[in-house]
């Protein structure tokens, strides 16, 4: 299935409407917009940078790299790519060359090979913060020594980064996203990647310094994924 289109003039006025409510949230914090355009097509990218996006999050290898692809062909300018997604290490490699943040960090083996494939890359160590079975991101209790090995890897540690309950519970939700901020302290990091759509207001006022928005900018994703990157 192809991917929708989207309306530039509509991504542009949902980005302002976040931006303005993330000022209200936030107040003089400033919060980072990671605009998620999985399931939608380069134009998805192209609006979020028109409309002064300057970070995209994407969750699969392929989808990206094709991505990328049309955007360089066109020399398009191709904004700051998260990859948000769970991530197989074997994909490393096919994707080093365009991710610039890797915010799904969470085992030994694919620090490893993201050290060996893209040396001194910016990372964030996802945290499983719900131990929710199926869910990406390492135990709470692993934060220490994935950070330790990230750094004696060679790479920037930005932060942590979480996803919310699937329940969507509220005190659940507050609960998760201040055990990550909390442990981004006690490590010594300032980066917090939580936050989407649905629970922008709770990730901030918990401390969050990076939300993942997809939905609230481009409208449902037009068809559903279950692939892995």
């Amino acid at each position: 299935m192809a991917a929708r289109t989207v309306d530039p003039q509509a991504v542009a006025d949902s980005v302002a409407v976040i931006r303005q409510r993330l000022r209200d949230l936030a107040g003089d914090r400033e919060i980072q917009l990671v605009a998620v355009t999985k399931g939608f097509g380069a134009d998805a990218v192209r609006a979020a940078t028109a409309a002064g996006c300057t970070m995209v999050g994407e969750n699969y290898a392929q989808e990206l790299i094709a991505k990328v692809a049309v955007l360089r062909s066109e020399d398009a300018i191709v904004p700051q790519v998260h990859f948000i997604g769970q991530l197989q290490t074997n994909k490393v490699r096919q994707i080093a060359g365009i991710v610039d943040v890797w915010q799904s960090v969470d085992r030994t083996a694919l620090i490893d090979e993201i050290v060996r494939r893209a040396p001194g890359a910016k990372v964030f160590v996802q945290v499983n913060s719900t131990e929710e079975d199926g869910k990406g991101g390492c135990s709470p209790a692993d934060v220490g020594s994935l950070v330790q090995r990230c750094r004696a890897g060679g790479l920037g540690v930005e932060g942590l980064m979480t996803i919310g309950p699937t329940s969507q519970d509220g005190s659940e939700t507050k609960r998760a996203f201040m055990l990550v901020r909390g442990l981004a302290d006690d490590n010594g990091l300032t980066g917090c990647s939580m936050g989407m759509s649905d629970d922008m207001a709770i990730a901030v006022e918990s401390g969050a310094t990076h939300v993942r928005i997809g939905s609230a900018i481009f409208g449902t994703r037009p068809h559903p994924q279950t692939r892995i990157g």
